[in-house]
């Protein structure tokens, strides 16, 4: 194949407070995997940190798409009637909610990034503060569930929404034999890229707090046949599938999504040293992702990168952003 497409009054340790940290995370919704990243060479990108500086200004007539999970960015309204402390629900402040939606817009801006595949935005209030501050996205959708105090998948773009789809009450089956469904929507976005057509996925698969592996699995395997259901049908257009999956390359979920080599992984041209996206306990793992269906658009070798502050995590987030470039059909 070609490169365009291969495919908690008591004295603690350090090491027992953030055990704790990490217990108390999960029961607030954080998936209970997050640790303080120790620093690296390779925590950030730049040429003084061991990764490759990307160029500023992408190839022409290519789009540059990114997936960021922003952590939890829950707005100053207590929908589920438990909220703030040891509860699921985060409250914060009007002051505190303007800051965390000013560190994370001024993230997004150092991407560089056409189109943004976003996770846990828990409301349209939530999505419009972090859009407010990015005047250059004129265009954006929220998957949102419907669910009190629900973190949800959205899409930003500087590209003209011309269609959007959600795949949410599809019926999903687990490798023995039972139902489930998506756990948050599969959004499905249609745009217009200088007359040209792109289709977005963003996604956020279940996560392994009390972990439902079988769940994961069927949501891998129902994406892949629905976004290459979509590109089989629209050839033309470049399809492009991004966000927190919750696993890492190997694994029996990520090995579904990637049968018959329907979709390529792009970071899979990059160093592993480079491609992580999360700690887990001082474990880098790649569990932030972005793929390419087989179709219309190409990826640009090399392209893909992690972004990530200088202790890990980026713009205030416990998850690195990631972000490659495309090339549209003709």
């Amino acid at each position: 194949m070609s490169l365009a497409f291969r495919p908690t009054r008591w004295r603690i340790t350090r090491t027992q407070a953030a055990v704790l940290l990490g217990a108390f995370l999960s029961l607030s919704g954080c998936d209970g995997r997050w640790t303080p990243p120790v620093p690296g060479p390779d925590d950030c990108v730049g040429t003084g940190c061991g990764t490759p500086e990307p160029p500023d200004s992408a190839l022409e007539g290519s789009v540059r798409i990114a997936a960021y999970n922003v952590q939890r960015f829950f707005d100053t309204v207590c929908d589920s009637g438990a909220c703030g402390g040891s509860n699921y629900e985060a409250l914060p402040t009007p002051s505190e909610f303007g800051l965390k939606a000013d560190r994370l817009a001024a993230a997004v801006s150092r991407l560089n990034a056409d189109v943004v595949l976003l996770a846990e935005v828990e409301t349209q209030a939530s999505l419009d503060a972090l859009t407010s501050r990015l005047p250059r996205f004129g265009y954006s959708e929220l998957g949102e569930t419907g669910a009190p105090a629900s973190v949800d998948v959205a899409v930003i773009s500087v590209h003209p929404i011309t269609r959007v789809r959600g795949h949410r009450h599809r019926t999903l089956w687990r490798p023995d034999g039972t139902e489930t469904r998506f756990a948050r929507e599969l959004l499905e976005v249609h745009l217009d890229v200088d007359g040209k057509q792109v289709i977005v996925f963003s996604a956020h698969f279940r996560s392994k707090s009390s972990d439902d592996p079988g769940r994961r699995f069927a949501e891998a395997a129902a994406a892949r046949d629905i976004i290459a259901g979509v590109a089989q049908a629209t050839p033309n257009a470049l399809v492009v599938l991004g966000g927190d999956l919750n696993d890492v390359p190997g694994s029996e979920p990520i090995q579904a999504l990637e049968r018959d080599g329907a979709l390529l992984r792009v970071a899979s041209d990059r160093p592993d040293d480079e491609t992580w996206t999360y700690s887990f306990y001082g474990e880098r793992q790649a569990i932030d992702h972005l793929y390419l269906a087989r179709g219309g658009g190409t990826y640009v070798p090399g392209s893909f990168r992690a972004m990530r502050d200088p202790r890990g995590g980026f713009g205030g987030s416990d998850h690195a952003a990631v972000y490659a470039d495309f090339m549209p059909a003709p």
